[in-house]
């Protein structure tokens, strides 16, 4: 038996804490075949999809996207992924996949207030609109460093330590006839 979640497609569904024992579980999942798509730096996790998701016009599963983007830098804006998803632990040495650490289940779990910290010319402030989740918090990151030319990278802590930031400074407003 493993532990993880389900991430529903369905961005109004919540996600799930869930056991899979068996490839059956997975594929019952994501509803047909599976393919992983692995996130070492984070975890490191496995998430489960259908292999078929965008051939069967599965709906977009935004935040397995957002989270495979925001921790895989070299995906983000050429892939997403498609239906909903079983998320677990990086497979073992023997290739047995695994618990998800815990502390990543109860950071994709909790409501914990979360701000996303942005890099501008080197240094680090945090952002002044608290998410109400990490899920969140990935979500408007992503879209941040998608929108905003000036962020050299970005960041999501959870609103305590976003305290210890400064604030990210606001542009001074352009004078009539600049721009």
């Amino acid at each position: 038996m493993v532990r993880g979640l389900f991430i529903p497609a369905a961005a109004s569904a919540p996600v799930e804490r869930r056991e899979y024992n068996r490839l059956e579980d997975y594929q019952a999942a994501v509803g047909g075949w599976i393919e992983a798509v692995d996130i070492a730096s984070f975890g490191p996790i496995t998430m489960y999809v259908n292999e078929n998701g965008i051939a069967e016009r599965l709906e977009p599963n935004l935040r397995a996207t957002f989270l495979w983007w925001f921790h895989v830098p070299h995906v983000r804006d050429h892939s997403a992924l498609f239906g909903d998803v079983a998320l677990v632990g990086y497979p073992d040495h023997e290739g047995d996949t695994t618990d998800v650490p815990e502390d990543v289940l109860e950071l994709l779990t909790a409501t914990t207030p979360h701000v996303v910290s942005m890099k501008i010319e080197g240094a680090w402030y945090a952002n002044r609109v608290v998410n109400r989740d990490y899920w969140e918090a990935i979500h408007w990151a992503m879209i941040k460093l998608s929108r905003e030319p000036e962020l050299e990278d970005v960041d999501v802590v959870s609103a305590d330590k976003a305290d210890r930031l400064p604030l990210r400074p606001i542009p001074p407003l352009p004078l009539p006839g600049q721009r």
